[in-house]
């Protein structure tokens, strides 16, 4: 069995490829990223074990020479006819169907809506396809974005340990979404970032924005000071010990 896996995430990555030495499987593995991912390209370059690929330049030579495609992060859409004449599974950080599409745990903060990590049998929309497996994870009140990304990173990799035998063999049941759910696109998450100093808010809110906005070493959130300057904001977070 030839096994095509597809990520932009070196986290997960180096993980994944950890568990196919402790577990070996019956299985001969290719790992692919894409083209524009300036930081795997430097560290990668093009050689035989992690290779660039834009999907959309493909044909059926490619397509044809693998029996299941994974996507673990990947940062591009796969073409409606990959996911419609072959068997192609996403590893998703949101607990489908809410918040499908960019960065579910900032708007699972901010909306107060479910987090956790689905596996899915991709079809042609984003996020979306029959569910094999989920698990939801608990926000704490002193966790931000990036806090609840680890864990989610953490347990994908808990459930591609638990259930990578099953991918391969097919020994799964799928499950149709409960519902349509909602979508987020980066435009929703960019729309975000500028602070309106003027927007009424309570302070649950605004420190649930903030949370959900903090996520270094990224800048996310802002506003402009008198001269025009972006002045960026984040929050820090310490429980009672």
């Amino acid at each position: 069995m030839k096994v095509c896996v597809i990520t932009d995430n070196l986290y997960i990555y180096e993980h994944f490829v950890d568990l196919l030495r402790r577990k070996p499987q019956d299985a001969e593995f290719d790992f692919y990223y894409a083209t524009w991912n300036h930081a795997f390209r430097e560290k990668f370059g093009e050689n035989g074990g992690m290779r660039p690929i834009k999907l959309r330049e493909q044909g059926d030579e490619f397509f044809n020479a693998y029996d299941l495609f994974i996507s673990l992060h990947c940062k591009q859409l796969f073409p409606d006819r990959m996911v419609t004449e072959h068997t192609c599974i996403n590893v998703h950080p949101g607990l489908n169907p809410y918040n499908r599409g960019w960065f579910p745990q900032v708007f699972g903060i901010m909306n107060h809506m479910p987090i956790g990590v689905t596996i899915h049998l991709m079809d042609t929309e984003l996020d979306h396809g029959p569910i094999l497996w989920q698990r939801e994870l608990k926000l704490g009140a002193d966790e931000t974005s990036k806090d609840v990304y680890e864990r989610i990173l953490a347990t994908e990799m808990e459930l591609m340990e638990e259930h990578l035998e099953d991918i391969l063999t097919g020994n799964y049941t799928p499950m149709p979404m409960p519902s349509e759910g909602n979508i987020n696109y980066k435009q929703d998450f960019d729309a975000l970032c500028e602070i309106d100093r003027d927007k009424p808010a309570t302070y649950g809110e605004v420190i649930d924005f903030l949370r959900a906005m903090t996520h270094q070493p990224y800048k996310n959130a802002y506003f402009y000071d008198a001269d025009g300057k972006k002045v960026y904001v984040g929050i820090e977070l310490e429980k009672e010990q």
